[in-house]
């Protein structure tokens, strides 16, 4: 009876805290460093939830480790709804490249919602030789391993694209890790290295100044930011077709009623005009809303996780 009564008692308070959340500031991790795709993404929505929610949402980066790292963090945390995990599609990739991870991705998050797709372009350093598409497929066939290409480390959306990449060409280039795509892209615009994929969210400015030069989308259809960019398809690369997604999630184990108020956040705020805007301005969008939701990303995480674990094996990468 005791038990009974005390497990009573914690349904009780727990619904109650639920009702009055937030009563404090929520952190969001970003499990890459700070300046990269995703961590402009997230600062964008953490602004407008955190004017929903009534309490400052704030970043904290945790890089390392692909991104397993922070995502180890977050599944580790208390699951009260303070703290969270705004990760991209590294989150499908991870169980297929590590032999060992420090989370479940199904098991142990609470999915909130997708946040957005992002286009990839592949990019290179402005005084790099080819001009177009077809030169730089002809040029990359040519010197291969003399090509260094950059990525933000294994399982990185960076080192995806890649591997896709030089599948497609079946050529082999000189892959440099960075930790991140943000010292990564610094590297590019100081020419020291020759190429890389990134999102667009981390490449339209410096595609829009004449910082860097810009070969194709990776989507199958041109995108509005970038009307002059061909797709990858437009250069015989018929089934390339790659976005970066992007979901929120907290802890496994955290109250529903706090889930369904950070979901109903998460859709107010990719509806905000601002950030439709800023996303725009990147060469993105929002999801709409029937998108930003528990069930269309576990949805969209379990079918990624069997569609990049097949892709991974074949490839023959690993993490360790």
């Amino acid at each position: 009876m005791l038990a009974v009564l005390a497990a009573g008692s914690a349904f009780t308070s727990v619904s109650a805290f639920a009702q009055d959340y937030p009563t404090q500031p929520i952190t969001i991790v970003v499990p890459f460093s700070a300046g990269g795709p995703t961590d402009t993404v997230t600062r964008l929505v953490a602004a407008a939830m955190s004017e929903d929610l009534g309490q400052q949402v704030v970043v904290q980066n945790v890089g390392g480790a692909g991104g397993t790292l922070g995502a180890g963090q977050v599944a580790a945390a208390n699951p009260d709804g303070y703290t969270l995990l705004l990760h991209h599609i590294g989150m499908s990739t991870a169980p297929a490249l590590y032999a060992s991870l420090p989370f479940d991705p199904m098991k142990d998050f609470e999915p909130i919602g997708l946040v957005t797709e992002v286009p990839m372009t592949i990019v290179a350093r402005k005084d790099f030789q080819p001009e177009t598409l077809e030169d730089l497929i002809a040029y990359v066939k040519e010197n291969g391993e003399n090509v260094t290409y950059a990525n933000a480390g294994i399982g990185a959306a960076s080192q995806l694209c890649g591997l896709l990449f030089m599948d497609a060409l079946d050529v082999k280039m000189t892959e440099v890790p960075y930790q991140g795509t943000g010292p990564a892209m610094t590297d590019l615009l100081g020419g020291q290295i020759d190429m890389m994929c990134d999102q667009t969210t981390n490449t339209t400015s410096q595609i829009k100044a004449g910082e860097i030069k810009a070969y194709a989308v990776t989507t199958p259809e041109r995108i509005a930011v970038l009307p002059d960019v061909p797709t990858l398809a437009e250069g015989g690369l018929e089934n390339f077709n790659l976005a970066i997604w992007h979901g929120l999630y907290a802890p496994a184990g955290t109250d529903k009623a706090i889930i369904e108020r950070l979901t109903k956040s998460l859709q107010t705020a990719l509806a905000d005009e601002n950030v439709g805007n800023s996303f725009a301005e990147l060469g993105t969008y929002p999801v709409p809303a029937d998108q930003a939701t528990p069930e269309a990303l576990a949805q969209k995480l379990e079918g990624q996780i069997g569609l990049w674990g097949e892709v991974i094996k074949a490839a023959g990468v690993s993490a360790q």
